[in-house]
């Protein structure tokens, strides 16, 4: 098989990408390795991936709609798996047109992409955000999603029903993954788990917001790879939403904890509100993705963080020289 893998240096593009890579399977990989956060960590990962035979590696802007359709012409790829968007909750509020332009005009060129070649399955990265405040938890997949409290959610939202117009007027197949919380090694330096490594090692400040009254579904990259893994074999997509979470929300004040055994020092914590655009709690409901995908989330919190841990340790020379994100 033959994948196109949007922002295949990003962290869950780059885990992904490893595996298939190493099944036999050829990937075109897909990064424009913008400098949201220090691009030397997404170079190390994409100089990883490019030591192996079966990845081929193209700079490229998604916003370009030219660019990305005369890619997918010459290599016509058998699936495109798109990751790539402009990351990041907080940022959102600073350059929304950022969000715009990566998010929802990205997801358009790609899907047009799609059509124009006759690429007849897509499967698409959406998150968790979309969901915004949701008051029931568990979150389903048929829960409403009308109401998000991010620019971030909204463009991801906006994804999603682009898609379906998509899979509605030319037939492509299409599954979007809601993504909750995912973390492990060559972690995102803009997300908690990483900042929080790096300032308890270099003996900083942890800013800990809501008072540490907050709760994340936090789940593993390599149960996140399974799950698109699946959701690329599936026979028939139709148009199909998942959730992709671990089902086990934990409370951010365990998961410091368990980040201070990891690393063998105690966190620093300063006490703040909540910040604009962030929610109290996430809380995937994975019922139709353990029936449809056979999605089984294995790494336990207190495993998936000793590792991720012991990764910073070990890697924590060139780690902690990284510039912090926008």
């Amino acid at each position: 098989m033959k994948y196109l893998v949007t922002g295949s240096a990003g962290f869950i593009g780059y885990h992904l990408t490893k595996q298939p890579a190493t099944d036999g399977h050829q990937v075109i990989g897909v990064d424009v390795l913008n400098d949201y956060y220090d691009p030397r960590l997404k170079e190390k990962r994409n100089d990883i991936l490019k030591a192996g035979s079966q990845y081929t590696f193209y700079k490229l802007d998604l916003a370009d709609h030219a660019a990305i359709d005369k890619l997918v012409a010459e290599t016509k790829p058998d699936q495109i798996i798109h990751l790539a968007a402009q990351a990041g909750v907080r940022y959102s509020l600073v350059d929304p047109w950022a969000y715009e332009q990566a998010n929802v005009l990205g997801t358009l060129n790609v899907l047009e992409a799609a059509k124009n070649n006759n690429i007849k399955r897509v499967i698409f990265a959406s998150s968790s955000s979309v969901y915004g405040a949701n008051a029931k938890i568990p979150f389903a997949e048929t829960d409403m999603t009308d109401s998000p409290v991010s620019l971030y959610a909204a463009t991801k939202k906006s994804c999603e029903a682009i898609a379906y117009a998509y899979h509605h007027l030319y037939g492509i197949e299409i599954a979007g993954l809601r993504l909750f919380t995912v973390y492990g090694e060559y972690y995102r330096p803009d997300m908690a788990l990483f900042k929080f490594a790096k300032n308890i090692l270099s003996e900083k400040e942890i800013a800990v917001y809501n008072n540490g009254d907050m709760k994340r579904d936090f789940t593993h990259v390599a149960d996140i790879v399974n799950g698109i893994g699946s959701a690329i074999k599936k026979e028939k997509l139709g148009f199909e939403i998942y959730n992709l979470g671990s089902d086990h929300p934990v409370a951010l004040e365990e998961v410091i904890s368990l980040l201070e055994t990891s690393l063998g020092k105690k966190a620093i914590k300063k006490y703040l509100p909540m910040q604009p655009g962030d929610v109290k709690i996430t809380y995937a409901d994975i019922d139709k993705a353990r029936a449809q995908l056979n999605f089984d989330p294995q790494m336990t919190i207190g495993r998936g963080i000793d590792e991720f841990g012991k990764w910073f340790v070990d890697n924590r020379d060139w780690l902690l020289e990284l510039a912090d994100a926008k």
